[in-house]
């Protein structure tokens, strides 16, 4: 499996609305939520909700992903990174929020993902890396844990969702 993170492009659309279709079709909610917070039938609109270059209240600045599977030519999930850390991110969102297709699940495609994330990371001068996930997806724990994380604590929120707080030293 070759794959690459890409910035969503015209060359990559029909592939992204075949992606969230699919993913909508499941009833699950799509993470990254930053690749859902537009419609990508208004195009234009839906690449500038990719990118926030600017911290806004309650938002710090981010780059997202797409995860292109080369050798089949589809995108098979995507990945969020936050450039530092506000303290809601400190305690539940993290440095990077990836998620993969529904059909694509179980097939190692998350834990290449984050290591692609992790370079993006590292570019931006990050060094340590705090990771997230709910204590039941013990398919993202894995994940994290391959790259390197090391649970931290678990922190309960407001909804009584048990979140894991894992960090990773780049």
């Amino acid at each position: 499996m070759d794959l690459q993170l890409v910035k969503m492009g015209p060359e990559y659309r029909e592939m992204a609305e075949d992606m969230l279709r699919e993913w909508k079709a499941s009833g699950e909610a799509i993470i990254p939520s930053a690749i859902d917070q537009a419609d990508i039938h208004d195009f234009p609109a839906y690449l500038d909700s990719l990118e926030l270059t600017e911290a806004v209240p309650g938002l710090v600045p981010d780059s997202t992903f797409f995860c292109l599977d080369k050798e089949r030519n589809i995108l098979v999930g995507a990945i969020n990174i936050r450039h530092y850390l506000n303290d809601h991110l400190l305690k539940f969102g993290g440095h990077i929020g990836d998620g993969v297709r529904p059909s694509e699940r179980r097939k190692g495609i998350a834990t290449r993902m984050i290591a692609l994330g992790l370079e993006e990371c590292k570019k931006l001068g990050i060094t340590r890396v705090l990771m997230t996930c709910k204590k039941e997806n013990t398919g993202s724990a894995k994940s994290i844990m391959n790259n390197g994380g090391i649970l931290e604590n678990e922190i309960e929120k407001e909804d009584g969702t048990v979140m894991q707080r894992y960090w990773i030293t780049l």
